[in-house]
């Protein structure tokens, strides 16, 4: 069984739970419904790239984000959008939509001062609380953008919570490249045992009866 292209999604699927990552992104014979939020959060994405990169003015509904992304855009630097990015299995960039590519992550905002040898790149979030925030996202995007810009040695990366106004900093430099990959190696590792041996053992835990879509799960209790 050949193994897809993971993201940072993906990876956190599957260790939430094997099982619904098998049934989402191998067999996929279940969908998860979209719901209104994550709607919302595209849309919002979609207005905050268009105001970044072409000065679109926000409809009214998302004008509370403008002083925010304003504060973004006084950073010196090379602002790029929505960047899609790609890596092989052997840690080099490649294309997105590349035959190769192994990893795939997309950054909501890249500023890329290359004279510095530094960037920052931010992660928009819709979510009403920041409690329950995860960097692990921000490390692999620092990771693949030290790959796709050799130049970039220091970031300054941030989840922005743009709901209830909170910034979840992180940084990063690329003696700690060793240490990340060491990490998310290890998970993809986890992965590729499942692939390899067909084995998609359930996780069970308080989410299963209310929001897990695998119906078919004994753990499920609502089919």
């Amino acid at each position: 069984m050949s193994i897809p292209a993971q993201s940072y999604s993906s990876l956190k699927l599957f260790d939430q739970c094997p099982r619904k990552y098998y049934h989402l992104r191998v067999v996929k014979d279940v969908t998860e419904p979209v719901s209104e939020a994550m709607s919302y959060g595209t849309n919002m994405h979609k207005v905050a790239e268009d105001y970044v990169k072409d000065g679109v003015p926000l409809p009214a509904h998302f004008s509370y984000i403008k002083s925010t992304l304003d504060n973004l855009m006084h950073f010196e630097g090379e602002r790029i959008c929505e960047y899609k990015l790609g890596l092989t299995a052997k840690l080099e960039p490649c294309g997105f939509n590349d035959k190769n590519v192994w990893f795939r992550g997309i950054i909501d905002l890249a500023i890329l001062n290359h004279d510095a040898g530094e960037a920052r790149i931010v992660d928009y979030k819709t979510g009403k609380s920041a409690k329950y925030a995860d960097t692990g996202q921000l490390e692999l995007m620092a990771l693949g953008l030290f790959k796709h810009f050799p130049t970039i040695k220091k970031i300054k990366a941030g989840l922005l919570f743009v709901a209830c106004n909170v910034f979840i900093k992180d940084k990063y430099d690329t003696s700690m490249e060793p240490k990340l990959w060491q990490k998310w190696l290890r998970q993809y590792l986890r992965i590729e045992t499942a692939y390899t041996t067909d084995v998609w053992n359930p996780n069970p835990s308080g989410l299963c009866r209310r929001h897990c879509a695998v119906l078919s799960c004994s753990h499920n209790g609502r089919a």
